[in-house]
């Protein structure tokens, strides 16, 4: 072996050596990762799940956004998004999408900033809207942007069918439900109309029905929306970042 080839195989084993090192090194930072997004994935769930008011029991997803590790450092995690289908918040049975922004990794804080959304098919709007006192829930359809209903208007003692399509949306935090038209006889008609035609008998249906929710709910939550979206209704809500750690945002809200 001459001098000249003992150092090149001295540089090959160091560079194998660090290889190796790289290899293994690597291997542990993603071990570590996996192992804290695990972690905080669970204690995610149990905070935003016990707090927003999803049941314990339903089946959640839950994702970070990003690489993990550096986000557990820094104490806060950027982006969480929690879903779960068929599930009940408060009055309201729907798909849940809960993105919550600057979560604290401790639980102990308040989170930057969260919203919410409950998608609502057609059996669900119409079993929501039954807590209406005497609304025909039972009617109840999608057009989107709209809602439609059938009722029935009594003149001379004659029941007389009128369908009502109204624009779903937020007022003061409760459900609203804006009447837009009227179909009397085939006819698409105003409000005007239908009172000039049934007088007093029509404030049955011309004006706008609210249902408060707010008061099974957390505080935290505010509903700032509702509209319909293809075959669904989707109600939006703020949620404030104190609800991970406040009592009084854990709370029911309050009606009017």
């Amino acid at each position: 072996m001459t001098d000249a080839t003992a150092p090149r195989r001295r540089t090959g084993r160091w560079i194998a050596v660090l290889i190796v090192i790289v290899v293994l090194l690597a291997g542990a930072v993603v071990a570590a990762e996996f192992i804290a997004r695990s972690i905080v994935t669970n204690t995610v769930r149990s905070l935003v799940v016990k707090n927003v008011g999803i049941p314990e029991d339903q089946d959640v997803d839950v994702s970070v956004a990003g690489i993990v590790l550096p986000q557990v450092i820094s104490g806060r995690l950027d982006d969480v998004t929690v879903r779960s289908d068929d599930v009940t918040l408060g009055p309201l049975t729907g798909d849940v999408l809960v993105e919550m922004q600057g979560v604290p990794v401790s639980g102990t804080a308040s989170a930057d900033s969260g919203s919410a959304s409950v998608r609502l098919d057609e059996e669900q709007l119409r079993a929501l809207l039954a807590q209406i006192p005497d609304f025909p829930s039972g009617t109840v359809g999608l057009a989107a942007p709209d809602v439609t209903f059938s009722s029935e208007l009594s003149l001379f003692g004659v029941g007389i069918p009128v369908g009502v399509t109204v624009t779903p949306g937020a007022s003061d935090g409760d459900i609203a439900l804006t009447p837009a038209s009227f179909e009397l006889a085939g006819n698409v008609i105003d409000a005007d109309t239908l009172r000039a035609q049934f007088g007093a008998v029509a404030d049955a249906v011309v004006g706008t029905q609210t249902l408060c929710i707010a008061d099974r709910l957390p505080s935290a939550l505010t509903l700032t929306s509702a509209t319909v979206q293809g075959q669904t209704l989707v109600a939006a809500f703020d949620v404030a970042g104190g609800v991970l750690n406040d009592p009084a945002l854990q709370a029911n809200g309050t009606c009017g």
